[in-house]
């Protein structure tokens, strides 16, 4: 058997070739003392085989030795220098290659060095020198173990450092991808040690790393004039080292800054790597591998650029980089304070804030958060006020960096405008340039590098960056907020930075997605409490324009009168943000009808802020997402001492979803204090048993007065049953919607039939869908609506009643004192022997005007039963839907017999069958001055002109008469529309 290293060797060596040369491989191959298993091998497999099959068959039948030897020499014979030079030192990693005594083929040379004196030591001193300011750009203080353990995490998944890994062995693209501050450019140049490690690699490797922040500030040159700027004591070496493409890796860092024009990247492509051109187009080039196509690339870029990405690398392999996971988290919290109670306090204070948690997969914001918590703690002081937003958290950690009275006003209005210029440039890097360009000294920078607000690249001295991209978006907001001076600007500092309604559009942040958060901290800081902070520490007064500013949202609320689910969730995020309750108070009050998709318990609590102030609002049409709630678990009580408690008390998966219960019931609460609330939709949610009680119990209040329910797809089962037990005497009740693909129970049929029995029951509207009942269960339904009165609309849709349970209904609606108008049973699984005694009901009945049997197979006798009831003059049916019911021409004549006798339908709904010419029969009776129909609803034709003619001589014939020929197949409108 041979190792996986010399299969991947071979197979890269060999797919290296063209046809030709693939060909001229094979005949001296052929020439070559073959091995047993080889020789037995059909030599016509080896002719048809590519490079990639060429190798898989020689790895399956020969010896490692006789293929390292074969390669080599086949390879010199065929005056391939450099692939000869790649098999010697490639395969030299495994054995030593030794000279074949075959007259057919030269004597082989012994050169396995590809470098030339000194060049590979030379290069690894500038490697190690390099190594060493690398290993230093972890984040200060206890955090380098934890990268070490992320980097090599993540590292695993990067092929070319694994020669073990199996699949695609041409050069790899892999792209490193993930927010800010997780560790891209950490793994990127850990990866590059590795590389051109002499430990791991016995040969020369070079690494190559192009940071685009440096390249967008780049003139035109040379690709080797590009690489070689970082390395003047190689100047002269680059091009014998670009001549061993498959030796390089290149990283491309940050790829997500490179400020290009669009499609920059993919314009006038070049492979020459002597030819100057401007730097997008030789990034572009070396991306889409027309430059040093056999070169290994590594591309760090946040989740923006993928997009773009996609256009230019050829077949990457993405890689996530996702920083700190949980358990990172929560080992660093207990290594940063010590002491493990005061450890997971502030850890799960951090975790209950859902985007200051997401946050915390960047290092950096970690040590924010433990320094700040850490110091309050010390001082005795509460953290949880910090904690619930991250404007809170932030603000108080800059001004822990800080004496009171420090009096830096201007400082931080310098670097307040430094922060915003940078995120609408989109730009994170700041030059000495940037800094001159503002007038702003290298020495303002100082006191903010020493509180550990600002970093300074520690290999190009003149770079400095916020130490989180969060940072720099907290300090543009702050350019915002701030007082603005008398001063300001003369020097058109401000011109290219939009202003706030430019910040709050979705045009710009959709552009810009870093402006985004930019908004969420500006709307924090209008909290007055947070703005005499500022002031006690820095001397800055807030604008006190900023307020009205930020109510300018308020007419477009106004205009609109309801949102979109991300519109929503942005406006509440924001305003809970502010803490500022009349700030919500005015900006919600507008809303009548809203859609809210709860994700995450920071939601939640989002919600509850500001849907307290909606006192008109009157449509709430709610969605909670699978993992709100826990699932069931032993019981714990709500009333829990929860702050009190040690953190090692209960399990944390039981704390985190009593924390999610307690800020769910606040949001419950908005049922039973606003008398306007008449409709609650709850669709597509994973509820939990507590969570349903904790909603019902407020819907059972007396101050709640809703007056349609809709409850739709929602898990556990038992919340329909819970729903039916809290709607049992509920006088405000009208519509209920109980719709779901569920097995009933017992007791959920038993809570709705006494719901429907009680005295007080008001309900004029049921839909019950997807549900399978028995027999019985049915029997046991339809038996309590003989004594209802109130109920005028009932839907059974999707449910499996078949003819049997359809029986039993009419049954009860032969009776003359039933109270039904409208019945569907679309999608029942009704036969033509239901319609039978669907046709008594219509004799007798005279409160049923619409019926739907859509969806069911009745066929034409069932239209034939159904005719047979429609010709009594006692019956009042006004509508009948007959979609997709297996309807043929001879249905269509048992509908024109009806029409033409004067009956009382004025609906008809014949999409989605086939009636073919039965369209020329049902017209005979649409001409017919007895026939009462306004409205017919039919499959489209619009391709039969035939028909077209036929159907247009009609409505000239019946001009009251409407005819819809737009529904068919998928395309057919919901029966509902035209069940009314």
């Amino acid at each position: 058997m041979t190792s996986p290293q010399l299969e991947w060797t071979l197979q890269t060596l060999l797919e290296q070739l063209n046809e030709d040369e693939l060909k001229s491989f094979k005949s001296l191959l052929w020439a070559f003392p073959l091995e047993d298993v080889l020789q037995k091998t059909p030599w016509s497999e080896v002719e048809e085989a590519d490079g990639k099959k060429l190798a898989e068959i020689l790895v399956n039948t020969s010896s490692e030795n006789w293929i390292r030897n074969a390669t080599v020499n086949i390879l010199e014979e065929m005056n391939l220098t450099e692939l000869c030079k790649m098999a010697k030192a490639e395969m030299m990693e495994d054995g030593q290659v030794q000279e074949i005594d075959n007259p057919e083929l030269g004597d082989a040379e012994e050169d396995s060095e590809l470098a030339k004196p000194g060049e590979k030591e030379g290069w690894r001193n500038s490697m190690e020198k390099q190594s060493s300011v690398w290993k230093n750009t972890f984040w200060q203080g206890d955090i380098d173990n934890f990268h070490d353990a992320v980097t090599l995490r993540n590292q695993r998944f990067i092929p070319f450092l694994n020669p073990r890994t199996p699949g695609k062995l041409t050069p790899y693209t892999v792209v490193l991808h993930g927010p800010a501050g997780v560790g891209k450019t950490t793994l990127a140049k850990k990866c590059m040690l590795d590389w051109t490690d002499c430990n791991l690699s016995p040969t020369v490797r070079y690494a190559f790393y192009l940071s685009c922040k440096e390249l967008s500030r780049m003139g035109p040159c040379s690709f080797a004039e590009l690489i070689s700027k970082d390395w003047p004591e190689l100047q002269d070496d680059i091009p014998s080292i670009l001549a061993q493409a498959q030796r390089i890796l290149f990283v491309v860092d940050g790829l997500d800054e490179l400020k290009v024009p669009p499609g920059a990247l993919i314009q006038d492509i070049c492979g020459d790597w002597e030819k100057k051109k401007p730097v997008p187009v030789l990034l572009g080039s070396l991306l889409k591998r027309k430059m040093l196509p056999k070169a290994a690339l590594l591309v760090t870029t946040r989740p923006r650029a993928l997009r773009d990405l996609q256009l230019l690398a050829q077949q990457p392999i993405y890689v996530r980089v996702e920083g700190f996971l949980e358990e990172d988290r929560r080992a660093y919290f207990l290594r940063h304070f010590g002491d493990e109670d005061q450890a997971m306090r502030a850890f799960e204070l951090m975790r209950s804030n859902a985007a200051l948690f997401q946050l915390g997969s960047a290092p950096a914001v970690c040590w924010i958060v433990c320094t700040t918590l850490k110091l309050q703690m010390e001082k005795g002081e509460d953290p949880v006020p910090t904690c619930l937003t991250r404007t809170g958290l932030f603000l108080r950690f800059l001004c822990s960096r800080f004496p009171q009275g420090a009096q830096l006003r201007g400082a931080l209005r310098t670097l307040s405008l430094l922060a915003a210029q940078g995120l609408w440039a989109q730009m994170s890097v700041f030059h000495r340039e940037d800094l001159e360009r503002l007038g702003v000294q290298e020495s303002d920078l100082r006191l903010f590098l020493d509180g550990d607000i600002l970093r300074q690249d520690r290999v190009s001295k003149g770079c400095y960056s916020f130490i989180h991209l969060s940072f720099q978006q907290f300090f543009a907001a702050l350019f915002y907020a701030l007082e603005k001076e008398e001063e300001e600007d003369r020097d058109g500092h401000t011109s290219d930075i939009g202003d706030v309604q430019k910040l709050l559009s979705g045009e710009e942040r959709l552009k810009n997605p870093d402006l985004i958060q930019v908004g969420h901290f500006l709307f924090g800081l209008a909290n007055e409490k947070r703005a005499k902070e500022l002031e006690a520490t820095f001397g800055c007064r807030m604008s006190p324009d900023i307020k009205q500013e930020l109510l300018r949202c308020k007419a477009h609320l106004h205009a609109n009168k309801s949102l979109s689910v991300t519109d929503l969730r942005e406006v509440l995020g924001c305003l809970y943000e502010s803490q500022e309750e009349e700030l919500a108070k005015v900006v919600v009050a507008p809303l009548k009808e809203i859609s809210i998709h709860l994700t995450n318990t920071s939601e939640v609590r989002h919600c509850s802020f500001s849907l307290k102030h909606c006192q008109d609002l009157q449509k709430l049409s709610l969605q909670v997402a699978k993992g709100v709630f826990l699932e069931n678990y032993m019981d714990f009580e709500l009333d829990i001492e929860f702050e009190r408690c040690t953190y090692l008390t209960i399990p944390t998966w039981a704390r985190q979803d009593l924390r999610s219960l307690r800020l769910w019931t606040d949001f419950c609460s908005l049922f039973s204090s606003n008398s306007n609330l008449k409709f609650l939709e709850v669709k597509q949610s994973f509820l939990s048993d507590s969570s349903v009680r904790i909603l019902c119990d407020h819907v059972t209040r007396s101050t709640c007065h809703l007056q349609k329910v809709e409850i739709k797809n929602v898990t556990p089962d038992t919340a329909y049953r819970d729903f039916c037990l809290a709607f049992i005497g509920k006088k405000t009740l009208t519509h209920l919607t109980l719709a779901g693909h569920i097995e009933w129970e017992r007791t959920m049929m038993l809570m709705l039939c006494d719901l429907l029995r009680n005295h007080k029951c008001n309900l004029q509207y049921l839909r019950l869908g997807g549900h399978c009942a028995t027999p019985e269960q049915w029997a046991e339904f339809f038996y309590v609506l003989k004594a209802n009165q109130s109920l005028k609309h009932l839907r059974l849709s999707a449910n499996v009643l078949l003819d049997e349970g359809a029986m039993l209904l009419y049954k009860t609606m032969t009776r003359p004192k039933h109270f039904l108008q409208m019945l569907s049973l679309e999608n029942c699984r009704l036969t033509e022997a239901s319609c039978k005694d669907l046709a008594a009901v219509l004799v007798v009945s005279k409160k049923l005007t619409h019926l739907c049997l859509a969806k069911n197979p009745i066929g034409d006798t069932g239209v034939k039963f159904l005719c047979e009831g429609l010709s009594y003059p006692d019956c009042k049916l006004q509508t009948l839907v007959l979609q997709q019911c297996s309807i043929t021409k001879l249905g269509c004549r048992y509908l024109s017999e009806a029409l033409q006798e004067a009956c009382s339908l004025t609906n008809l709904d014949l999409s989605v069958n086939q009636i073919a010419r039965g369209l020329w029969i049902l017209c005979q009776a649409l001409e017919n001055p007895n026939c009462n129909l306004k409205h017919l609803r039919l499959k489209t034709y619009e391709t039969n002109l035939e028909v077209k003619k036929l159907l247009e001589e009609v409505k000239e014939k019946n001009p009251k008469l409407t005819i819809d020929c737009n529904a068919s197949g998928a395309t057919a409108p919901p029966c509902c529309d035209f069940f009314c």
